[in-house]
């Protein structure tokens, strides 16, 4: 059986052993990032940098809510804005395995020039299991390439240290309940952000509209839990698809984008089923959509697919 007192204790004494000089880690505010943030200030204290780097697709209040959450953790930490680099590296890119390892890519660029700023020589990162599973390794398929693993460039000037590599989501999250991080049952959020929920090109209009998009969904689905309405779901957002459709507002024809929102129950990940959402839910999902984002959406649709045959992510 999984126990985190000795996962975390193991850790942090091979942290120490292992990082001899300064790190930085990249820290998104996610469970996996965090929990690696933690156990990495445990061990070698202010000679860590935790790194967060807004790369313009991330959700709604996300990066305040980080920054606030840095503060209480008492780590030490910067706050580095990348999104016109990032817009900039994925111009014209639709293929999702290229998005990928652009952002992959171009956060390593954005950490090595802070690295050099802050004098460290390695990079910790909150890479769990599935992340490498998934990405392939020569013997496995590869079924998306995670930005953090399959994303990574050759020439990376940094040692990479990944110590939570062999866990995964629901030990992750048992290992933060240990350490009483306020973001445990957060649900997961991809690397590579709203860029992965825009299908097709990215730009700084298709992400705002699903960052609306998402807002809507986590927050009618986590008001519907609070209310007892449903249980919350694994995980849970809004995707934009590359298409338009014809609909109707008042009496003129409208030809609107369309949000696809996506809601799994799973463990750790590896495998989902899409959520029984009741009715009334979605529907108050699809009014406040169409609503108050009538000029760029005119349609949501609900994906009913488990995973395998699809991936939790649409890209």
């Amino acid at each position: 059986m999984f126990n985190a007192e000795r996962f975390v204790k193991e850790q942090v004494e091979e942290l120490k052993a292992r990082v001899k000089g300064k790190a930085i880690i990249a820290c998104s505010g996610g469970v996996d990032s965090t929990v690696a943030a933690v156990l990495a200030s445990r061990a070698i204290g202010d000679r860590l940098l935790t790194v967060y780097v807004n790369n313009g697709f991330m959700r709604k209040g996300e990066t305040e809510a980080v920054g606030k959450m840095f503060d209480g953790l008492g780590v030490n930490y910067k706050l580095v804005d990348a999104s016109e680099e990032f817009f900039a590296a994925l111009e014209g890119v639709t293929d999702p395995e290229r998005k990928r390892k652009i952002i992959g890519e171009r956060f390593i660029r954005v950490f090595e020039r802070t690295a050099k700023e802050f004098g460290a020589t390695y990079l910790v990162q909150g890479t769990i299991a599935p992340d490498w599973i998934e990405s392939g390794d020569g013997v496995r398929d590869v079924i998306k390439s995670h930005h953090n693993v399959g994303g990574l460039p050759k020439d990376m000037k940094m040692e990479l240290v990944e110590p939570l590599r062999d866990l995964y989501k629901d030990e992750v999250r048992v290992v933060a309940r240990y350490l009483e991080v306020q973001v445990a049952e957060r649900q997961p959020f991809p690397g590579p952000a709203l860029a992965i929920r825009v299908l097709g090109e990215v730009t700084p209009q298709s992400v705002s509209i699903v960052r609306e998009a998402c807002a809507i969904v986590e927050e009618e689905i986590e008001l519907a839990s609070a209310a007892g309405k449903m249980t919350r779901p694994w995980q849970y957002f809004a995707v934009l698809l590359p298409c338009q459709s014809v609909g109707v507002q008042g009496d003129n024809r409208a030809y609107g984008r369309t949000i696809a929102v996506r809601s799994v129950e799973s463990i750790d990940g590896m495998s989902a089923s899409y959520s029984r959402i009741p009715h009334e839910v979605l529907e108050r999902i699809s009014v406040r959509i169409t609503n108050e984002m009538k000029s760029d959406v005119n349609r949501v649709v609900y994906d009913i697919t488990n995973k395998p045959p699809a991936t939790v992510e649409w890209e």
